[in-house]
């Protein structure tokens, strides 16, 4: 018995390794909806669907949803050696998660920040955001135009937020708002195209890179 284990265990040894399933697929197939589906519940926030005492009604959807969606995304997306996608949808995943803790944050007293010092709380998470998502703009424009367009936008709803939380402006919140749904169906373009091609058809028209 003894010289018949040895012998199987030389052969297991002999026998090539077998390979691990190689990672494929495409990330944004979760992490577009996810995104989509945040933005959609912060634009209805904006525009005042619900009440400013219930700017809190997003959060279990971008917590739960967004959140967790994105960070699947750019796991993935990093497990293909998508270094640039995987460092998009990582960092949306923190300005998600971000905002979902500053708006806890303020509404449970979870800082100790006094009162008077809320409202430019709410404008360094903003400018703060405006810097990165800026930086990303600008760093992703060797990707397709339609990526391009949709950083400017998110970056133009940060500038309008800013502005709205500042001056305390309904008027211009709910600008943002429109904008944050604008932003939100170039999502929508973007995960047809990436579903069109799942499904065996054509990648949708995106643009030619600005940078080349």
């Amino acid at each position: 018995m003894t010289t018949i284990d040895a012998d199987a265990h030389s052969l297991q040894e002999q026998l090539p390794a077998e390979a691990a399933p190689a990672v494929t697929g495409d990330p944004a197939l979760i992490g577009l909806p996810s995104f989509i589906v945040g933005s959609v519940a912060l634009g209805l926030v904006l525009v005042g669907y619900v009440t400013a005492a219930g700017v809190g009604a997003s959060l279990p959807i971008i917590v739960a949803a967004t959140s967790v969606g994105l960070l699947v995304a750019a796991i993935w997306s990093a497990a293909l050696g998508q270094s640039a996608v995987a460092g998009v949808f990582g960092i949306f995943a923190g300005f998600w998660l971000s905002y979902a803790t500053l708006v806890l944050g303020l509404t449970h007293n979870w800082f100790a920040i006094a009162a008077g010092d809320a409202l430019h709380t709410q404008g360094l998470y903003v400018i703060s955001w405006l810097v990165v998502i800026g930086m990303l703009t600008l760093a992703t424009l060797r990707l397709p135009m339609a990526y391009t367009v949709l950083f400017a936008l998110i970056e133009l709803a940060l500038v309008l937020v800013l502005i709205g939380t500042l001056q305390q402006s309904t008027g211009t919140l709910k600008v943002a708002g429109v904008v944050v749904f604008v932003f939100a169906a170039v999502g929508v373009y973007l995960f047809f195209s990436s579903a069109s091609q799942a499904t065996g058809g054509k990648a949708f028209p995106l643009g030619q890179a600005l940078v080349r």
